[in-house]
């Protein structure tokens, strides 16, 4: 049988190696944090995309593209609610961390289709007046107007991709090219 003086040791052993396996969690989380400049994804600046240096023809090829001098990677690659926004940045967040320290993405870099919705309803919201006209009954377009079809090179221009153009194939995977 363990005395009362022995349990309480034990769970001071116990609260010690918590303590220090939090401190050490904590460490490296606020190590990698730092490193990776974690705040600047907080950010709309354009720069914190090129933290990672894959991104680097992305952000060259959309300096020189039509829509620089009025859009960022945000006003584009994510929702604008709130809630939305930050739940797709958690989740680009955590595959692009995981794929690109681990090497394991795919090259040229696709815009995966949850991506792909979010670009076409971006387009939709801040050309809504011109794509309703696109939309009117009889002018062939019907509901379905897909803006990346003919400007897929509007954000990032044609050398923006690691392993050549873009294919619509690319952009949409359901699609026959």
């Amino acid at each position: 049988m363990t005395s009362q003086a022995e349990r309480r040791s034990a769970r001071q052993r116990l609260l010690v190696a918590l303590a220090v396996a939090l401190g050490v969690l904590l460490g490296v989380g606020g190590f990698t944090f730092r490193y990776a400049e974690g705040l600047s994804y907080f950010s709309t600046d354009p720069r914190a995309c090129v933290n990672c240096h894959i991104m680097r023809p992305q952000y060259d090829g959309w300096q020189k593209a039509s829509h620089h001098a009025i859009a960022v990677c945000i006003d584009c690659h994510l929702p604008h609610d709130f809630l939305p926004k930050y739940v797709a940045k958690a989740e680009n967040g955590y595959r692009h961390s995981q794929k690109f320290t681990s090497q394991n993405f795919v090259e040229p870099i696709i815009v995966q289709p949850a991506g792909v919705e979010i670009l076409r309803d971006n387009c939709v919201r801040c050309h809504e007046s011109l794509v309703a006209e696109m939309n009117a009954p009889g002018l062939g377009h019907g509901e379905s107007a897909d803006c990346l079809h003919c400007h897929r090179t509007v954000g990032h221009g044609e050398a923006a991709r690691l392993g050549g153009r873009l294919l619509r194939s690319e952009l949409d995977p359901k699609e026959k090219p």
